[in-house]
């Protein structure tokens, strides 16, 4: 696709810093690469070292359209990483005939061109946003194409079955009888491809949002002491009045290798007052929806029978912690920590890892990604049903060429100018 306007953005963290880049991508980049760095040859590949028109030296790398980033001719500019440098470097674009570039431009328009399709796209934001290895290997996975391979593989299933019914319509006497038995085969195929991505969608909540952890536990057993001491700041009100938290708060982390969203909760008992009924309310809530709960006891005290009511009734996976080992240890079976001196920090950070161990897959899908394929795999059941109850042929059409325009959307094929504005709209300038 050819754009006519020529786009310029620093591509490089912010300044100040050692070097900073700044690229050009459009129909005039190297015409206007020239204006700015007068010994500009527009050699493909190669750096040129020469002064710009306001004094600086740099470096510019020239890219035919088709072999840059976005699919068009572009330039790449280094400069010394001051503000005032890629200031005036970025100005003598503009004036030269560039604007500057949207959010997301350069990536959108790499898609426009075909250099990469819009689940690779998602994907080079999820790997500027990746703070865990686990985070990087799932967005190098999607950049590299293997999600685009596997949408589609499937795609290919139902296109084979699409194309055999629509022949046993137009081209009955050729073709001869229609081969259900291949077809269902085909469909069933796709379905379990289909729903394989989608059993990959809470380990992808979970690697690009992260694990959602609740602290739970009776009032001053020290919720709020460990929440403070693992993010290094006082973010939670800590007293020795019992019942002083009474609202959920809530912070993302690191733990080791895990990206987390860290929950302290009211103490759970029996409130004395309205606002106080209200945060314990929270407290389970926030219980529900964790993918981990740590439950928090005071180890001088061990855990009550109504810590162990509430353990048994719990439906998702619970660290035991014993809080104040730096007063008493840690009772048999519970892991002991002390919020005030650190102790046992670590070994609770590991469990925490440890407990989201089956986190290994590579590819898994957003929550974009789980609503696109749950509409195909809808199609695909209904088209599966239909072949099975000897449905009218244009009807089971219909289910197929649904299930891959919902396909369709995954790679961008199919997808909206909305949809497009939604994945771009996450980019900052320069990406």
């Amino acid at each position: 696709m050819q754009f006519a306007d020529t786009i310029v953005a620093l591509i490089t963290g912010a300044p100040p810093a050692p070097v900073a880049w700044v690229r050009l991508s459009g129909p005039d980049s190297f015409a206007i690469a020239r204006q700015v760095l007068p010994s500009f040859a527009a050699r493909p590949n190669y750096a040129e070292f020469g002064k710009y028109i306001f004094g600086e030296e740099g470096y510019a790398i020239a890219f035919e359209e088709g072999r840059s980033y976005t699919g068009e001719e572009s330039v790449e500019l280094s400069i010394h990483g001051a503000l005032a440098s890629v200031r005036a470097l970025v100005d003598a674009c503009l004036a030269a005939g560039a604007r500057l570039a949207e959010p997301g431009e350069f990536t959108r328009r790499a898609f426009m061109n075909g250099r990469i399709d819009l689940s690779e796209a998602e994907a080079v934001r999820d790997t500027i946003d990746a703070a865990t290895e686990r985070q990087l290997r799932s967005a190098n996975a999607q950049r590299s194409g293997a999600l685009r391979a596997e949408i589609e593989a499937i795609e290919g299933l139902v296109i084979d079955v699409l194309a055999a019914v629509e022949a046993s319509v137009d081209f009955s006497e050729e073709t001869g009888p229609f081969d259900v038995p291949s077809a269902l085969s085909k469909l069933g195929l796709a379905q379990v491809r289909t729903e394989k991505l989608l059993s990959t969608a809470n380990t992808g909540r979970i690697v690009r949002e992260g694990a959602r952890i609740a602290l739970l536990g009776r009032p001053n057993v020290g919720k709020s002491s460990l929440f403070n001491a693992l993010l290094g700041a006082s973010r939670a009100i800590v007293t020795a009045v019992p019942g002083t938290t009474r609202d959920t708060l809530e912070e993302g982390l690191i733990l080791g290798g895990l990206r987390a969203v860290l929950t302290d909760t009211a103490g759970l008992r029996d409130a004395q007052d309205e606002v106080e009924k209200i945060g314990v309310g929270l407290s389970k809530e926030a219980g529900e929806n964790a993918d981990l709960i740590w439950f928090l006891i005071d180890a001088a005290e061990g855990p009550s029978s109504e810590d162990e009511e509430f353990l048994q009734a719990m439906q998702r996976p619970v660290l035991k912690i014993a809080n104040k080992t730096d007063l008493a240890p840690a009772p048999q079976g519970w892991l002991g920590v002390s919020a005030t001196t650190g102790v046992g920090l670590p070994e609770l950070i590991a469990a925490s890892e440890a407990a989201f161990a089956p986190v290994t897959e590579t590819l898994t899908i957003s929550s974009r990604h789980t609503g696109a394929l749950l509409e195909a795999k809808e199609s695909l059941e209904a088209a599966i049903e239909g072949l099975g109850h000897d449905s009218p042929s244009d009807l089971i059409t219909v289910h197929l060429q649904t299930s891959l325009h919902a396909l369709g959307e995954l790679t961008g094929k199919t997808a909206s100018v909305d949809i497009l504005d939604q994945v771009f709209s996450r980019f900052c300038v320069g990406k």
